[in-house]
């Protein structure tokens, strides 16, 4: 069982001018996970509230997998990257590698995603895109080796080098 977070980065979310898709289409996608959703916030584009909100879900609640949604693209609020880059201790490159190369075959604006993954204690933060469009296909691309990587992280699985 994973216990999993969701934060919805968005100004205009947090205040209730748009509804979230996102956040909880990431929910409907990780129940084959055999996942539970322990926490899901909408919090505005702010680099400290994210972080420690990011803080939260690793070191308290000890969430085993963290999604964020929303605030990887261009725009000067877009401050998702700059947040988790703040509260990881290990990157984890390959898994937005993955995204972007996979990506790029169905958008060249792949390109443009400026999304990072990491490890904080024993939890995994994934920056996903802010579009339930570009969250489906980016979950679709991950979803496979989640399992896997969250088991060795908890220290329940070996390693991956284990061809077998």
């Amino acid at each position: 069982m994973m216990n999993i977070g969701i934060i919805t980065a968005s100004d205009k979310g947090s205040k209730g001018e748009r509804v979230d898709t996102s956040g909880p289409l990431i929910a409907e996608m990780l129940k084959d996970l055999d996942g539970v959703v322990k926490k899901y916030v909408i919090i505005p584009d702010d680099r400290e509230k994210l972080a420690d909100m990011l803080r939260l879900m690793c070191d308290k609640l000890k969430l085993d997998l963290v999604f964020t949604t929303g605030g990887t693209g261009f725009s000067p609020r877009d401050i998702t990257p700059e947040a988790t880059l703040d509260v990881v201790e290990r990157l984890v490159p390959g898994i937005p590698e993955a995204i972007r190369m996979k990506s790029l075959e169905i958008t060249p604006k792949a390109m443009l995603s400026r999304a990072v993954a990491g490890i904080r204690n024993r939890t995994l933060i994934i920056n996903l895109p802010g579009s339930p469009k570009g969250v489906r296909e980016s979950l679709e691309i991950i979803l496979p080796i989640l399992s896997h990587g969250v088991g060795i992280l908890k220290g329940v699985e070996g390693e991956c080098g284990n061809n077998k």
